[in-house]
């Protein structure tokens, strides 16, 4: 804090993207910053997720963007092999905690207050010692607008009777005796990585009753990867989409191709998706979730009784020593887009979908090299995060448009170019020398301009697509 007691920036929330933003303000500018949290430690919601969880795409896209996560190595055995490491919930959160200590403290620039909640207006109260203290700022920043939820932390959304087993995820490795079934409740990600700890860890599928309120669309792992081995995959990829998007004649046909092509996956072909929230996964960890074969497809559940189940479109039994795990909580629910530069306020949120930490650095950039909030938000156009079949024509139209006035701007474009957090973008296409990918970035510089108008127009029909 400086000398008069006034912060430059107050940060509320020292989860993922706070930490982000924070990092790149302290290595571009000369900022001081108190940072606001509820929990004890850095790394919000990781605080409170299940032992077993782990990211969902490579721990090099995580973080922040001066710090390396990981040793980079790739996995050599399990359902993401021959993949880059994925780091577990326990590495993320000591992760921050050492970017918090080694890093921020270490400067004499950045206050941190644990176990403190902010009420607003500068006003933070302890949370242990119930001491409410004022904090002037010249910005606040709201690194929680997000609001990542997990189960642990979340009631269920329906009744559940007295003497039922329901737990969350966090629950499952405490078990002592063995239940007659499992119940698993809730089609996210969540619920996949749980169906994967009760398979890896020898449960009968036949045991286990996974009930999907929605089906999802996912995206393939391995076209996700840093590194020069996969450069040609990842960008192949892309370009790929693109160029079917271009040829497609309807939004049906469209995802079939995608799905046809690997572009876009699916649990069963048979159930065609109504959901998209960026689930990443392996080919392997979809083989073995289809062991899994009494799939429940009958909508939300409303009420868990001692013999029954109550869903939006029937019922079906369960016993009293079934194990009912509860996965609904909506990790990223669709907030409604603020403006997320305005006088004395920033609302981080994302600018390319479904990466937050990573849009928590770029806002972070243009913060700190750019002068007036109207050009500031001209460049930080929100994607929202998404949540139904739409949602995945909006983001790749949003991403795309987001792309190209990043790139033709040459100081974003520089920056972009160094960014570790940034895996994707066109600035690091175009330093490639090798032949190949450069064939493949005139295909996507071609492709694009006839994608974007064929996404455009599927979004204004908007017809038989959605959840």
């Amino acid at each position: 804090m400086s000398e008069d007691g006034v912060s430059d920036y107050l940060v509320v929330g020292a989860g993922a993207m706070g930490m982000a933003f924070t990092d790149v303000l302290m290595n571009e500018t000369e900022a001081t910053v108190t940072i606001v949290d509820r929990h004890g430690r850095p790394g919000g919601h990781w605080n409170d997720s299940y032992p077993f969880v782990r990211l969902h795409q490579p721990s090099s896209f995580y973080g922040v963007n001066s710090r390396a996560l990981g040793t980079n190595q790739k996995d050599l055995v399990g359902l993401n092999a021959g993949l880059y490491e994925l780091a577990s919930g326990s590495e993320v959160v000591t992760y921050f905690e050492q970017v918090m200590n080694q890093q921020f403290l270490p400067t004499g620039r950045v206050e941190y207050l644990p176990m403190c909640e902010y009420i607003g207006n500068g006003t933070v109260r302890n949370l242990v010692s119930g001491v409410e203290t004022h904090l002037e700022a010249e910005k606040t920043v709201d690194a929680t607008y997000m609001n990542v939820t997990v189960p642990a932390v979340t009631t269920p959304s329906y009744k559940v009777s007295k003497g039922v087993t329901c737990i969350p995820p966090n629950g499952l490795p405490e078990i002592g005796d063995t239940p007659g079934d499992y119940v698993v409740v809730g089609g996210g990600k969540t619920a996949i990585d749980s169906c994967l700890w009760l398979l890896g860890n020898g449960v009968n599928p036949d045991a286990i009753r996974w009930i999907v309120p929605r089906d999802q669309w996912m995206l393939d792992r391995a076209s996700i990867q840093p590194g020069e081995e996969f450069a040609v995959q990842a960008l192949l990829r892309q370009v790929e989409t693109m160029e079917i998007v271009a040829e497609s004649v309807s939004v049906d046909q469209m995802f079939d191709e995608l799905v046809q092509r690997g572009a876009l996956l699916q649990f069963d072909h048979s159930v065609r998706p109504t959901m998209y929230r960026c689930c990443t996964v392996t080919v392997a960890e979809l083989d073995e979730l289809r062991r899994i074969h009494n799939v429940v497809r009958m909508g939300r559940v409303q009420t868990i009784g001692i013999d029954h189940i109550d869903l939006d479109h029937g019922q079906i039994p369960t016993t009293s020593d079934t194990v009912h795990v509860d996965c609904t909580a909506d990790g990223l629910a669709n907030r409604p887009v603020r403006p997320i530069f305005a006088p004395g306020h920033l609302t981080l949120q994302t600018v390319r979908t479904c990466q937050q930490v990573f849009s928590a650095a770029f806002i972070a950039h243009v913060e700190a090299a750019y002068d007036d909030d109207e050009t500031k938000n001209d460049i930080c156009k929100v994607v929202p995060h998404p949540n139904d079949t739409l949602d995945w024509v909006r983001t790749t139209m949003d991403n795309a448009l987001n792309s190209i006035r990043w790139n033709s701007d040459p100081d974003l474009k520089e920056w972009l170019s160094h960014a570790r957090l940034d895996g994707f973008s066109r600035a690091k296409r175009d330093r490639v020398r090798d032949p190949s990918q450069k064939q493949l970035v005139a295909r996507i510089m071609e492709a694009t301009p006839v994608a974007l108008g064929k996404l455009d127009q599927y979004l204004k029909e908007g017809r038989g697509v959605g959840g």
